[in-house]
């Protein structure tokens, strides 16, 4: 069975990228997030929810506070300043029409080329992973928002000029066949995620708490695509 990754060399354009927690982006896809800013691309995040149920040591409305902050922090490290919240509540994230006209309305609004998102599928790819339904929910969401953006006669009440997505992008999906080559992008990317500080100690000695994760992650599939380092993507369109 062949495991390579093809290289993604479509020019991302204008790139909208919508999660549902802080440092879902940072896992990963920021580092071509990086690569796509240094080349002059506009990027801009999305995040349905501020991550208040992230962190067991902190309140809710404290670790909303806290890790807004570390968004935004994070975000400007690899050139993303334009970072909204949708305020959806985390961990309990429902898959339906509200959800799809927010992330339609953002869609029509910013009119990106490329939609950048993260894992919607049941699991991770490896025996005994699933993936929790903030994820699934928004992801699925996501898609389906891109192809109601296009249509003009679905979310009329928006008022807003329908726009086609050329491409979506799926980070962390274990059904990835093609991969950015991030090649000397991956020190901001750790950087990016350090930023996350509040979120990373309270996943105490869990190996996903060290920033360095990523790089390891990154280079993983760099192997996979033939590069020094790659983000795994799932392409749609």
């Amino acid at each position: 069975m062949d495991n390579g990754l093809e290289l993604f060399s479509n020019d991302p354009g204008t790139v909208l990228a919508i999660v549902a927690h802080p440092d879902d982006l940072e896992y990963g896809a920021a580092a071509a997030v990086a690569k796509w800013t240094s080349l002059g691309h506009q990027v801009s995040y999305l995040l349905v929810t501020r991550g208040e149920a992230g962190i067991d040591s902190l309140e809710p409305l404290e670790s909303a506070t806290v890790r807004e902050a570390e968004q935004r922090a994070s975000a400007a490290v690899v050139g993303v300043d334009d970072v909204e919240f949708l305020d959806y509540a985390d961990g309990v994230i429902e898959y339906g029409l509200d959800l799809r006209r927010d992330l339609t309305r953002a869609i029509r609004t910013h009119r990106p080329e490329t939609v950048l998102l993260f894992n919607h599928r049941d699991s991770w790819g490896f025996p005994g992973s699933r993936n929790s339904p903030d994820h699934r929910n928004v992801g699925q969401a996501a898609l389906d928002a891109v192809a109601d953006a296009g249509n003009r006669w679905v979310f009329i009440d928006l008022d807003l000029s329908p726009h086609s997505v050329k491409q979506c992008l799926v980070a962390g999906s274990p059904q990835a066949a093609h991969a950015v080559d991030v090649t000397g992008f991956l020190d901001v990317a750790v950087a990016s995620l350090a930023l996350h500080a509040a979120y990373l100690e309270g996943l105490g000695d869990h190996p996903m708490a060290d920033p360095e994760f990523v790089r390891a992650f990154c280079e993983q599939a760099g192997v996979r695509a033939g590069v020094e380092a790659a983000v795994a993507v799932e392409l749609f369109g």
